[in-house]
């Protein structure tokens, strides 16, 4: 379990345009999805509204809208911490992810125009040089921006927010994912299926797109298995 004396995050700040409580969630959600409040993370109210210098009661509030999407939970005698999956909570995750995933990818392939897929090129471009700069935050926003442009062009908006909600509630296991892969000098694994993926979509294979897709998490769900054996 982290602890929070070794957490130093980088500087939480709030839009002072909107109101306190949506402030102060989204804050806190940008610092969990950027990896700066890691698992097991404790959200001490009173710490937290002294740093966004804001009161207890919307730190409170975002605290309770966190845990409703799945970044944080409660902690009996610990109170609320960053939540940490469990393997079996990641399987069921990646899952879902699947089966939704391939039906997208699926589905966006034969309305991808060619603005759509000179935009995700250019994310694959800036993926690529995250990847050789070891960003793994960048990488990890890279690829999900790729991946919405074609996931979008399916035409079904619930889709892809479904899609995206369970990215986001798996996102600081895919940081320290990303994290291992570039500090154990295996790039390549980064970016395989993206570009399998991508190629599929600029010759219209939609069922090409679908196979990759669907090898790409059934590679992270045997890395998971891996993972959390024994």
């Amino acid at each position: 379990m982290v602890s929070n004396d070794e957490v130093r995050p980088a500087g939480l700040t709030v839009d002072l345009t909107a109101r306190v409580g949506d402030q102060v969630f989204r804050a806190l959600r940008t610092a969990i999805v950027n990896g700066e409040l890691p698992e097991g993370y404790r959200l001490r109210i009173r710490d937290l509204a002294d740093e966004l210098g804001t009161s207890v009661m919307p730190v409170r509030e975002a605290i309770r809208r966190l845990e409703e999407i799945g970044l944080a939970e409660a902690v009996p005698y610990r109170g609320a911490v960053v939540k940490q999956l469990t393997g079996e909570e990641l399987l069921n995750i990646y899952g879902v992810r699947r089966l939704l995933e391939v039906e997208a990818a699926r589905a966006g392939v034969p309305h991808v125009d060619g603005a759509t897929l000179e935009a995700a090129e250019s994310e694959f471009t800036a993926l690529e040089l995250a990847i050789t700069e070891q960003r793994a935050v960048d990488y990890l926003d890279r690829d999900e921006a790729l991946l919405t442009l074609l996931y979008g062009a399916s035409g079904n908006p619930v889709l892809v927010e479904t899609i995206t909600a369970l990215w986001l509630r798996c996102r600081n296991y895919k940081i320290v994912g990303a994290t291992q892969e570039l500090t154990a000098g295996h790039p390549e694994n980064l970016s395989l299926y993206q570009r399998q993926l991508l190629d599929a979509v600029a010759s219209g294979d939609a069922d090409a797109a679908g196979e990759v897709t669907a090898a790409s998490i059934d590679a992270a769900i045997e890395r998971i298995r891996t993972a959390f054996a024994g």
